[in-house]
């Protein structure tokens, strides 16, 4: 009897915690936003071994060492346009409010109100947790169309590149 007891005030605490979105040192977090990214994410990966299957896609071994370059610099540069980007900014609005400039046609945000808004807003401010949904995108692209996945990666490749000649320009300047 104790015990359960004893489980139903840990389960009590976990639910209280989950429901009013606070860690156990009382800061706030949206727990309830970050499961639905999960759960979103989840599936999205689920979905593509699910299409992989259905196509009877056969994996290679491991990515070559070109295809990792590739899309590491690719990763790096469409995370970091979602996240900071000034034109992309209509497409973060729903979840983020603008603070201020930060740089060369980037903005600052930070996440709007509410458990949902509040997990997606930070996903969507914060390159380096983008990158790990664009990877698994650039992976997956991949595994179903290669191709058209080297063309994307290498178009944001040359990207990067010319952003950093721009920035090298303005320096030497």
């Amino acid at each position: 009897m104790q015990r359960s007891q004893k489980n139903g005030s840990w389960w009590a605490r976990v639910r209280r915690s989950y429901e009013q979105g606070a860690d156990e040192a009382g800061g706030e977090r949206p727990l309830l936003g970050y499961t639905v990214l999960l759960g979103g994410y989840a599936a999205l990966t689920a979905s593509v071994v699910g299409a992989a299957v259905a196509r009877r896609r056969t994996t290679p071994a491991r990515p070559s060492a070109a295809d990792l370059a590739l899309l590491s610099v690719a990763t790096f540069r469409i995370s970091r346009m979602l996240a900071k980007d000034s034109v992309v900014s209509p497409l973060r609005a729903p979840f983020t409010t603008y603070q201020e400039p930060a740089g060369p046609g980037e903005v600052t945000e930070a996440p709007r109100p509410g458990p949902v808004r509040h997990a997606v807003g930070e996903l969507l401010t914060c390159p380096f947790c983008l990158a790990q949904w664009v990877a698994t995108a650039g992976v997956a692209g991949l595994l179903l169309a290669p191709a058209t996945t080297r063309w994307v990666a290498g178009g944001m490749t040359v990207i990067s590149a010319a952003d950093l000649l721009q920035i090298g320009y303005d320096t030497l300047k």
